[in-house]
């Protein structure tokens, strides 16, 4: 039986409203909406093709919506032209993907503090950050270390202080244990659980795993582009 988590009473930092998304003649997304809360942590669940990697580029403003509005800290993301919409991610976004993308001729320290230099956060403060982070995710003595010099589950978790580092107000999480083995997997959900719970970000995590599911307050099962079973 899955332990039931209790969901953060605060005022929804993501809304989405009546979503729809047509690649040529297909509909993806077919009036789907969702609201997620400053500290929630929620999983989009459902079969391969059922519109979730869609919906998760919609509402980190990677594509834009056929129909429907998204509202992020109070910015409709649906209306923004292009700079503003970039300029938004970098400021209000974070993700963390399955194949972990760090830059790899970037050292550990410099990939995390590169969302700190977009936002244009001074020298101090982005090493202070930096190093914060590193401690956090248990890395702190390989600053220094070069992607390919890191196992996989070290690698994501450098991913997962990059996606922190700039202090988002919606972390988005593609399968990011789908390329870990299990105790790998399970370390990394767990982080997941401390960073939000202490950061307070809003997660939206897309997964095929109950085990990653287990970590969240709630779940959205997808089918054929629309919410079945929401729970």
């Amino acid at each position: 039986m899955t332990e039931k988590i209790d969901a953060p009473e605060t005022a929804p930092v993501l809304e989405a409203l009546d979503l729809c998304k047509n690649y040529g003649q297909r509909r993806v997304l077919d009036g789907v909406s969702l609201a997620v809360r400053r500290g929630e942590r929620l999983a989009l669940m459902g079969p391969s093709g059922s519109g979730k990697t869609t919906l998760l580029n919609l509402i980190g403003g990677i594509d834009r919506p056929d129909g429907g509005n998204i509202l992020l800290d109070d910015v409709r993301l649906d209306e923004l032209d292009g700079a503003a919409l970039a300029r938004t991610r970098r400021e209000k976004i974070g993700t963390v993907f399955q194949f972990f993308h760090l830059l790899p001729t970037l050292s550990v320290a410099e990939n995390v503090e590169l969302p700190l230099q977009l936002v244009g956060a001074g020298f101090a403060p982005r090493q202070a950050r930096v190093a914060e982070l590193l401690a956090r995710v248990g890395l702190g003595g390989r600053s220094s270390s070069m992607p390919s010099e890191l196992s996989g589950g070290e690698q994501q978790r450098v991913a997962i202080a990059r996606a922190l580092a700039h202090r988002p107000c919606l972390l988005l999480a593609d399968e990011p244990t789908g390329n870990l083995d299990s105790a790998n997997g399970a370390n990394i959900l767990e982080l997941l659980r401390e960073l939000t719970d202490a950061d307070g970000p809003a997660l939206v995590l897309v997964t095929h795993s109950e085990e990653a599911a287990s970590i969240c307050h709630r779940r959205l099962h997808l089918k054929d582009g629309r919410i079945v079973d929401p729970s």
